[in-house]
Formats: C-alpha cells, structure tokens, sequence
C-alpha cells in the first residue's frame, strides 16, 4: 500500500470517527445561587394597575416589606410580602424552587386572601436580569406572564410583573415594585 493510500485511509478514518463523536455542549451556567442577592429585609414600594387588559391607566401605590429567606441550601427560597396603600392591603408569599437539569427556576405566587398558588413562571438570570414566563388566566381568557427583575445592586433591584393577551406580542406591565434593602 503506498503512503499516499495509508494517508487516504487514515484521514477517512478520523473523519468517519470524528463524524459519530458527540457535539461537544457549551457548558451552562449553575444558576443555583441567582437569588442569593435577594435574601434579607427589603422596603417596597410598589403600584399597580387596578384592572389589568381592560384599558385601565389607574395605578394603585403600596409600601411596606419583603423578607426573603433562603432554604434547603440556596436551592430555594421563600418571599413573605406585606404592603398597604390606599386600595388596601397585600400580603403573599412566593416560593420559588431551583431545577439544576434546567438552570432555571420556577416561581410560585400566592396572596394570603384566596390560599391559591398561580400558576409557575419559570426563567433565570442572564447578565444580571431575571426573566421569567408562564401561562395563566384572567377572567376566564388565557394570557401569558412575565416577571422580570433588572436594576440589581447590593442595596436595590426592580420587579416589575407584565400580562400579554395576545400571546406575547406585547406586554402590559401591571405591576412594578422597587425593593430597597433594611439596615439593621
């Protein structure tokens, strides 16, 4: 067998071998500990639309506290909020779970004055910003979700909470809250 044939045969081995080899996967980011800044006292200030998807420009204001406390190891966490303004009063918690097959985390929502969880939203942070989506209803009509957390610093970040009726093509923000972090 001449060298120019051995070379032919060996090139087309490696590339026959190459060929059935596994695509190498980008390795992702262990997003376990993207709420780690959150955990503590907060002061809220919050609005929010009174009668989301209807046309509605009425805006509602609340202050009051957030405390988020980290379980199971950084592998969830559990938000109690508690605000007031003119409209009244809210008071909720959320519980949002870490999937590490994923990356991302799914966010559960329920206000105190039904004992009803919503439906999970479900993202991660990317570059400093959280995005999260999931389906839900509002009277009766199916609308999509999104929570979005931006304007991170060690001492304030922004929600903000946005419906879509027409499958995302847009959004109406109708909920936004600005948590300042409590000094002891």
């Amino acid at each position: 067998m001449s060298a120019l044939v051995r070379i032919v045969c060996t090139l087309s081995i490696i590339g026959i071998a190459a060929a059935f080899q596994a695509p190498s996967v980008p390795s992702q980011q262990d997003n376990q500990h993207d709420f780690d800044f959150e955990i503590g006292a907060w002061k809220t200030h919050m609005s929010r639309l009174d009668h989301p998807l209807t046309g509605s420009t009425t805006w509602v204001t609340y202050d009051g506290t957030s405390v988020v406390r980290a379980l199971l190891e950084g592998r969830a966490n559990l938000v109690e909020l508690s605000v007031a303004g003119p409209a009244g009063r809210i008071e909720g918690l959320s519980i949002r779970l870490y999937h590490p097959h994923q990356h991302q985390w799914t966010l559960h929502y329920a206000n105190v004055k039904d004992g009803e969880l919503t439906p999970a939203v479900a993202g991660r942070f990317t570059n400093g910003r959280g995005e999260f989506y999931g389906d839900d209803t509002l009277n009766g009509k199916p609308i999509r979700v999104r929570f979005i957390i931006s304007q991170l610093t060690t001492q304030s970040w922004q929600f903000e909470q946005a419906f879509s009726a027409d499958g995302g093509k847009s959004w109406e923000p109708n909920w936004i809250a600005v948590d300042t972090r409590m000094t002891s």
